[in-house]
């Protein structure tokens, strides 16, 4: 169950961009027993203060290839069906073979892409130079939460728009540490994990 966030604007902001989350004007719950919601739900939340809470630019170019590389995979499929319809078999066989083949090669490179390249990345997000001439910062944001475990992992990558230096911080911790037993997620005490990873990696780049 994936879960559908509505955002309520609200001019206080000291309790956190996270607690103006609502559902309906209910707390925001998940089935706690589903790894792929909580994942998502907790997902959403990180690349929210990030993008709202930091105001960073979410650039799309990750996820935009993935849907590239499915887009043609299907255009195969498609062709070939089309195509046996208008010019059943054994006439459509030398087009059916290209287009099987074509598409089990995207399906190869899609995985590919997802394994090495997109990994468990949800969020690639630019912060503005202020001065408009240097090369934006990037923050990346990747999480792991294996099948049957309560670990949550999530990795902030931070690479510097002038340098290209790269620093990696991680934190780990159980989805009981946001999640309680009604399901509900507890954003005040997610936001401020998520901050804190967050200015680990801001704080070194200020020392230097």
């Amino acid at each position: 169950m994936y879960v559908y966030f509505r955002y309520k604007m609200s001019a206080n902001k000291k309790n956190g961009v996270l607690s103006k989350w609502s559902l309906d004007g209910k707390p925001v719950k998940i089935d706690k027993w589903d790894g792929s919601a909580v994942k998502n739900a907790l997902d959403d939340a990180a690349k929210k203060v990030l993008v709202d809470g930091y105001g960073y630019k979410e650039n799309h170019v990750l996820m935009d290839i993935r849907l590239i590389i499915c887009t043609v995979s299907c255009m195969f499929a498609i062709t070939a069906l089309i195509y046996d319809y208008l010019h059943p078999f054994p006439e459509s066989r030398p087009i059916l073979i290209v287009c099987v083949v074509s598409y089990f090669i995207m399906m190869a490179i899609l995985t590919v892409y997802t394994t090495f390249k997109e990994k468990n990345i949800f969020l690639v997000a630019h912060k503005k130079d202020a001065t408009g001439v240097d090369p934006d910062d990037v923050y990346t944001l990747a999480s792991s939460l294996k099948r049957f475990d309560h670990m949550y992992s999530l990795t902030l990558t931070f690479t510097d728009g002038i340098s290209n230096e790269m620093r990696h911080t991680t934190m780990k911790k159980s989805v009981a540490t946001w999640v309680d037993e009604n399901g509900s997620i507890l954003f005040d005490l997610y936001e401020p994990d998520i901050r804190n990873l967050h200015d680990s990696i801001t704080s070194e780049k200020k020392e230097k």
